[in-house]
């Protein structure tokens, strides 16, 4: 089991105006794969984000962090800048996978500006703001995140198949 954090980029939840469905999507969908061990709802300002990030990484140790929201084209849209401030490699296979599997869905998918990356043994992956976009995505990343995270924490070794 991991420890998953989310952050919710909303300037409205932020200030109690909305309720955020898609952190509570992320957070039945990755039931079987972790333990929520702690929940943010953040404005959609770059620096609260990379503060939330890094204090998710660097001090709790989580595992997982999943952002959702802030990842289109709109003034605040900023979680991807965040994410890439903070984290030390990308890993631009998720989010390619993500756009692909959405793209099938609604071409507005290629608007969507996510990244991925590690920051030291944690993984940061933005989803999108929708309950039925992270739901969209999380379906098509699950299947291999298992493994990519026992790989990050030096728990598996291989990723050839037999």
């Amino acid at each position: 089991m991991f420890s998953i954090g989310i952050i919710t980029a909303s300037d409205k939840g932020s200030r109690g105006e909305r309720e955020d469905l898609s952190g509570k999507a992320i957070a039945e969908m990755l039931a079987e794969l972790g333990e929520v061990k702690h929940y943010v709802i953040v404005p959609d300002e770059r620096e609260a984000l990379s503060q939330a990030m890094i204090n998710m990484a660097d001090n709790l140790k989580i595992d997982l962090i999943l952002t959702t929201g802030g990842t289109g084209f709109g003034p605040r849209d900023v979680t991807p800048e965040a994410t890439l401030d903070v984290i030390d490699r990308q890993a631009p296979g998720i989010p390619e996978v993500m756009r692909a599997k959405s793209l099938e869905i609604t071409s507005r998918a290629m608007l969507s500006r996510a990244v991925a990356g590690l920051r030291a043994r944690t993984l940061i992956i933005n989803l999108p703001g929708s309950p039925k976009g992270v739901r969209e995505c999380l379906e098509a990343i699950l299947p291999a995140l298992e493994h990519g995270l026992s790989i990050m924490k030096g728990e598996a070794g291989e990723c050839a198949r037999p």
